[in-house]
């Protein structure tokens, strides 16, 4: 006979299908903000990493999900105002963190050290802010005053293409690429990381995708001397370097040259840099022609 389950057994269960959500102040800087709460009860970083950590450990031991976001005292003190809340109180932080964690960048917690976890989340957050900043470039493009197109749409769709055009063309391997581009007084930068070979079908990350194809259409719409930049790495081969210009809503190779100077050139102080061991740089190669040239617009 099935023994009646105990209410403190009912109640494990019941834990395990509650989500949990901690907010991680990432840097010093971060956490001193914090401290001119008096309900904040710490007052050394290391010590509160390490029991952030040993938390995340704790929710993990009781099988729920738990997701990890970053906490921006700024942010957190803007909320506070525009909600009416108190900023000092634990219950304020905590209706914040469960907010910014619904549509905020977050990273899901499997065990992993706060080594990797920290910077982890600090990417994921930078990249999610420079999508949504070439988000808002690409809108404010507005449409063509000569052909009606709303250029930001065309630039993203003209972009997307180039990336597979790119992928098709550089054949089996794992691939890195990095694009980058200027706007107004940002640099913007986006990665991304794919393995292609004759067994399965070529798959992208899709926050990884959408962000290099939305950085990739900011340099296209606003005619931006962006670039692009592929390494190429495959068992028992050399890793190969290739690099393009993005010129008129096209990627152009870059010679041999150019690759070699580009990377072995500091971009701070024009100093050169030693070549990295074990790497081919290799001219950019052409794309397969397409048939709808993208427009010069007005």
């Amino acid at each position: 006979m099935t023994r009646p389950a105990t209410t403190p057994s009912l109640r494990r269960a019941l834990r395990r299908e509650v989500p949990s959500t901690v907010g991680l102040l990432a840097d010093a800087h971060d956490f001193t903000a914090m401290r001119r709460y008096a309900t904040f009860p710490f007052d050394d970083h290391p010590v509160y990493l390490r029991q952030v950590e040993a938390l995340l450990k704790t929710l993990s031991t009781q099988g729920g999900h738990t997701t990890v976001t970053l906490f921006d005292p700024e942010e957190y003190a803007q909320y506070c105002e525009d909600t009416g809340i108190d900023p000092d109180h634990p219950a304020s932080r905590s209706r914040y963190t469960a907010e910014l964690a619904a549509e905020g960048p977050r990273v899901t917690y499997t065990g992993q050290p706060m080594t990797d976890l920290v910077p982890t989340l600090v990417d994921t957050a930078a990249r999610r802010a420079t999508r949504e900043y070439a988000t808002t470039l690409l809108t404010d493009t507005g449409d063509c005053a000569a052909c009606g197109q709303d250029i930001g749409r065309a630039a993203f769709d003209q972009a997307s293409r180039l990336l597979m055009r790119l992928l098709d063309a550089a054949g089996p391997g794992t691939h890195h690429l990095v694009c980058s581009v200027p706007a107004a007084d940002e640099q913007l930068l986006a990665a991304l990381q794919t393995t292609r070979d004759d067994e399965r079908p070529l798959t992208l990350d899709p926050d990884q995708g959408a962000e290099f194809v939305t950085v990739l259409a900011v340099g296209i719409a606003l005619e931006s001397p962006g670039g692009v930049v592929l390494r190429t790495m495959n068992p028992g081969a050399r890793d190969r370097l290739h690099g393009w210009r993005l010129t008129r809503g096209d990627l152009i190779p870059l010679t041999e040259a150019e690759v070699f100077s580009a990377y072995c050139t500091d971009a701070h102080t024009g100093e050169p840099l030693s070549p990295e061991p074990h790497v081919e740089y290799r001219a950019g190669f052409a794309l397969a022609p397409e048939d709808n040239d993208w427009p010069t617009h007005p």
